[in-house]
């Protein structure tokens, strides 16, 4: 049984196998990134009270307020990076994967896993994202 670390690498490429050209597709057209923040909050609303959920919903807000600020045109998201981003919510959003969320405790391990290796990969650009969002403050 290999280090978290190992794990969250091979759930991310499972999820890249599976959803990588749903993610593309729904990264090139303004409607479908909508859409796809439409579904996150609302599997929020639905998952926010589980405490595993807890240890990823920072990457996954943070994901999310990137997505409305690139669709506004306020913040440019690289395209490896929005692709990458959407690849994480998508996993997210999607009940059946490679762990079924419906599994007690051990649903969301997958998903926390891609979602944390997505936020590993990204994090120049998520930091970027965050002192242009403090700089709008003052």
């Amino acid at each position: 049984m290999g280090t978290f670390r190992d794990r969250s690498i091979d759930f991310f490429t499972k999820a890249k196998l599976l959803y990588q050209q749903k993610a593309q597709e729904i990264a090139g057209e303004d409607g479908k990134l909508k859409k796809l923040v439409e579904k996150v909050r609302m599997r929020l609303d639905q998952v926010s009270h589980n405490p595993k959920i807890q240890e990823a919903l920072e990457p996954i807000l943070v994901f999310k307020r990137m997505i409305i600020a690139h669709r506004r045109k306020e913040f440019k998201v690289s395209n490896r990076t929005l692709g990458l981003i959407v690849l994480g919510l998508v996993y997210f959003v999607t009940p059946l994967d490679i762990i079924p969320d419906f599994i007690p405790v051990i649903g969301y391990v997958d998903d926390l896993s891609v979602l944390l290796a997505v936020f590993n990969t990204v994090k120049d650009e998520v930091e970027d994202f965050r002192k242009w969002e403090k700089s709008k403050l003052f």
